[in-house]
Order: structure tokens, then C-alpha cells, then sequence
């Protein structure tokens, strides 16, 4: 007699996440204020939130008809319904909740690429860097995919163009502290050449050597954390010589670097660009004007919460471009 070994059928996942992350078990949910935020029916939105009982629901995870992971109805008109956005959060949705990921609704909008969305929640007083529960930031992935309009919203409402999730406290003077490089937002627009990016968050003030603000070991660099340079990261993904002048109008170091024309040469250097790394090595022979010396020392001096704001002083324009 044969003996059978399937084994009963598991659980269905949609069930699970709701069991383990919504606010009510699935039997009890009535969905239909999270499906018509996913379609976006604003008048079904409305219909339901003049109810007592869906108005309580407003800021409630829960699956929805086409997703499995719980999410408020914020979170999932996110993705593309800027009108339904706007309502819910006349309606009270809280801006800042986050989903099992730790997206918030502003990540979400951003990933999805929708500015109108991102404009509104950001009006609204979403946190422009995201959750610290989450590996990345609206900032980051509007870098990494080169939406320059995006990148201009998030920084206007003083996103940190060196945000870095991933990493609690640090030491100071570790190797730590130089070697998450490759979660910098300057990077990832150097790593994918979008250049208006790269400028545009150096001239917000983005660190142009380390990702990382606070004192660096200069002797870790000589062990050979020089990978953890941003000046190691353009040439090596070769950027074209726009982003080595950028690196230096910005105050980067061409010192920490012991690149030279053997690199060309090099079976692992094979993507340089012959002319960024010409104006890279004249620059390291150079020394740099003083006039550029304390252009950098101004800008560093005023803080890169602060340099957004030269267009607003009281300068001539040719002094408020010099600075910018």
C-alpha cells in the first residue's frame, strides 16, 4: 500500500501578513478604503470617510486588493494618486508612518517617481529623509535614478544630501568610519553619471571627499581605505572630466588619492576616463588659487544647512554666484 507524503498546503501569505502586521485579523477587515486608495476613487474616499468608523481606520495597515504587504491608505495612494494624497491627509493621515519595510509614503511617491506626490506630502511635514527603519532615503533614490526635480523638492524642504541610514553611532577615528561609501547619494549619481545630480548636491553642501562628516584617520587612508574616496569612486567608474572639476570646485582633496598614469594601464582600471584622470592628476600638481581656498572655507564655514539660503542675502550677484 502506497503511502502518501504531501503535506497539507501552507498558509496563504496575504493571511499571514495580516495576522502578523495589520490592525485587524483578515475576517474582520473591510478593505475598501485601502482598495480605493490603490485605485485611486477619490469619491469613494470620501464616501467612506464620512463615516465614523472608516475616519478611525484613516491611519490603519492593512492589505489591500492587489498587494500583500499592510500598508496605510496614505502609503498606498503614495504611488500615484496625488488628489487622494492630498484628501486623506485633510482627512488626518498621519505623513510619517511607515509600512513593514519602513517605507514611508514620501519614499514610496519618490520610488515611483511621482513629484506632484512628493510636493504634497513634503508641504504636509513628511520627514524629507525618510525612516531611519528603512536602508534608504527619498534623497538616495532620486540620485541613484537621476530625477533632478525630485532631488531639487527634497532638498528645498532640507533633505541631508549625506544621509546615512544604515549605520548607528560611530568611532571616531576608525577605519568605521569610511567605509559605507557606497550608501552616499554623491556616490550613487557619480556610480550611474547623472551629473546634474552630482552638482546639484554638491552645491547643497555634500561632503565632496569622505561620506562622512566627523574626524577621519588619514593613516586608515594609507592602508588602503582610499576606496572609501569619493575622487576613488569617479575615476574609477569613469565619469567624464565634468565630475572631477566639480569634486575640485567643491574643495575635494586630490592628495588622498595615490592615483597616477599607470592606472590607465591597469587590468582593473580599464573604465577611466583618460581626460577626467589628466585634469585629476594636473590639479594634484597644482596648488589651488587662494580666491577657490576661501570660496571653500566660506561654504564650510556656513554649513551646508545654510548655503541654501546665499541666494536670499543681501550680496551682489556676482558674490552670491562665487559662493554657489
Amino acid at each position: 500500500e502506497s503511502v502518501s507524503f504531501v503535506s497539507p498546503p501552507g498558509r496563504n501569505l496575504k493571511e499571514w501578513l495580516q495576522e502578523q502586521f495589520c490592525d485587524k485579523p483578515l475576517e474582520q477587515d473591510d478593505m475598501r478604503l485601502h482598495n480605493s486608495a490603490y485605485v485611486g476613487d477619490l469619491d469613494t474616499l470620501r464616501n467612506l470617510l464620512q463615516e465614523e468608523d472608516f475616519k478611525r481606520r484613516i491611519n490603519e495597515k492593512s492589505v489591500w486588493c492587489c498587494g500583500c504587504l499592510p500598508c496605510t491608505p496614505l502609503r498606498i495612494a503614495a504611488t500615484a494618486h496625488a488628489v487622494c494624497v492630498a484628501y486623506l491627509i485633510s482627512q488626518g493621515a498621519e505623513v510619517d508612518l511607515v509600512d513593514v519595510k519602513g517605507q514611508t509614503a514620501l519614499y514610496v511617491a519618490v520610488v515611483n517617481g511621482h513629484l506632484d506626490c512628493v510636493r504634497i506630502l513634503l508641504e504636509a511635514g513628511a520627514n524629507p529623509n525618510g525612516s531611519r527603519h528603512h536602508r534608504s532615503t527619498p534623497l538616495y533614490h532620486a540620485a541613484r535614478v537621476g530625477r533632478l526635480d525630485i532631488l531639487q523638492e527634497l532638498i528645498r524642504f532640507n533633505a541631508d544630501v549625506d544621509m546615512d541610514h544604515q549605520l548607528g553611532p560611530r568611532l571616531l577615528l576608525s577605519a568605521r568610519t569610511l567605509n559605507t561609501l557606497v550608501v552616499c547619494p554623491l556616490y550613487i549619481s557619480a556610480a550611474y553619471h547623472h551629473l546634474d545630480c552630482f552638482r546639484l548636491l554638491l552645491q547643497a553642501g555634500a561632503q565632496p571627499d569622505f561620506n562622512y562628516t566627523g574626524p577621519v584617520c588619514q593613516e586608515a587612508l594609507t592602508r588602503g581605505l582610499a576606496s572609501c574616496l569619493l575622487w576613488n569612486a569617479v575615476l574609477r567608474h569613469g565619469c567624464e572630466g565634468a565630475f572631477v572639476h566639480l569634486l575640485l570646485d567643491h574643495g575635494a582633496n586630490p592628495a588622498l588619492v595615490p592615483w597616477d598614469e599607470s592606472e590607465l594601464e591597469a587590468p582593473n582600471r580599464r573604465k577611466v576616463d583618460p581626460e577626467a584622470l589628466r585634469i585629476f592628476l594636473e590639479a594634484r600638481r597644482s596648488p589651488r588659487r587662494l580666491t577657490h581656498l576661501c570660496r571653500i572655507r566660506i561654504r564650510r564655514t556656513m554649513g551646508k544647512s545654510r548655503v541654501s539660503r546665499v541666494p536670499s542675502l543681501p550680496l551682489p550677484q556676482p558674490i552670491k554666484n562665487f559662493l554657489l
